[in-house]
């Protein structure tokens, strides 16, 4: 199940209260603000010129070597199966358990795809994914240890994607954005998450210029949206925000854990935009909180965990709280019946 579907919510819970507190997803919930544009940004197609002020925009902001290696999309996911295009259909390996949507998109071009817990079991693949912050559980490779898979998957004229979604609240020492000389590396970068923006259809994809170039020509013209290119660049040059809202994102996430694990669940991971918890009473919690009003994000392959996004507002909290609360009487480090 993905996170953020209301309409799913909506059907699971028809007599849940109004409206839903959303924390299925990994999303900022205090977005930047969008400033007012102008109208050409709607009525005409957008420039070059903006499009490649906006690459340049990205290369500063995430440290890639420049506006040559980035390629803006309308949100990464349209880039997935692209990226995995790039190699001939044999064999790609996902270190997982990770965001279900890359190893369907390397099916769908061809490949045979396996996925793997250990970044060990990643060698001898052609195309090697590894999601860095993991969207699960938030758990970071060291860069050291990508750019020496990097090298062994060059050396078989394969290729590494490393996707950097929530990059932004991980620890920057850890991102290959300036690592795509090889042309061994494609990273992804998402700009919805962070910024809180996810329905402005913004992402990148960071490689050598060559590769750059051929994901650009497969996009097409105009692939962007002119209020995109315009927030992106915006926003991208906003280092005073971004900086605020790491601190600011860090403090949410402090006292998300305070209030998790105050209710007896277990904290197994996360980043500052999500929280991971383990419970034998998942599935029960799940229920409770949908029929107050507030979806989390479940797994149907891992029935003991729980992926909790920041409230928005201190509304959400006081009914995050209560909710939690009157599950509290029983002890979620026990198992629990199921529903």
């Amino acid at each position: 199940m993905h996170g953020g579907d209301l309409s799913v919510a909506r059907r699971l819970f028809p007599g849940a209260p109004e409206p839903f507190v959303d924390l299925s997803t990994g999303i900022n919930p205090i977005p930047y603000r969008v400033p007012q544009l102008s109208p050409d940004a709607f009525t005409r197609l957008p420039e070059r010129a903006a499009l490649c002020r906006l690459a340049a925009t990205a290369a500063r902001a995430y440290g890639a070597p420049s506006a040559s290696h980035v390629v803006p999309a309308p949100g990464t996911q349209i880039l997935l199966p692209q990226v995995a295009a790039l190699v001939p259909p044999r064999c790609a390996a996902i270190l997982g358990p990770t965001y279900a949507e890359h190893a369907r998109a390397a099916a769908l071009v061809g490949h045979r795809v396996k996925e793997v817990t250990e970044i060990a079991a990643l060698a001898g693949a052609d195309l090697v994914i590894v999601v860095n912050p993991n969207s699960l559980d938030g758990r970071i490779v060291p860069r050291d240890a990508l750019l020496a898979l990097a090298d062994e998957v060059r050396r078989r004229g394969g290729l590494l994607v490393v996707d950097e979604a929530f990059m932004d609240v991980g620890p920057a020492t850890a991102s290959l954005a300036a690592d795509l000389a090889s042309g061994s590396i494609i990273v992804l970068r998402s700009f919805g998450k962070f910024f809180g923006l996810a329905g402005l259809r913004l992402g990148f994809a960071l490689a050598a210029p060559e590769i750059a170039a051929r994901l650009g020509e497969s996009l097409g013209p105009w692939a962007v949206a002119g209020p995109a290119v315009a927030v992106g660049e915006m926003a991208l040059a906003d280092l005073s925000w971004a900086e605020m809202t790491r601190s600011r994102l860090a403090k949410m996430a402090a006292e998300l854990d305070e209030v998790l694990t105050g209710s007896g669940l277990e904290m197994i991971g996360g980043t500052s935009l999500f929280r991971l918890v383990q419970t034998p009473s998942a599935s029960e919690l799940f229920h409770v909180l949908g029929r107050a009003g507030i979806f989390v994000r479940r797994f149907v392959d891992q029935a003991t965990r729980l992926r909790f996004g920041l409230p928005a507002s201190d509304a959400e909290w006081r009914r995050l709280r209560a909710a939690l609360a009157a599950f509290g009487g029983r002890d979620l480090s026990r198992s629990a019946q199921s529903l």
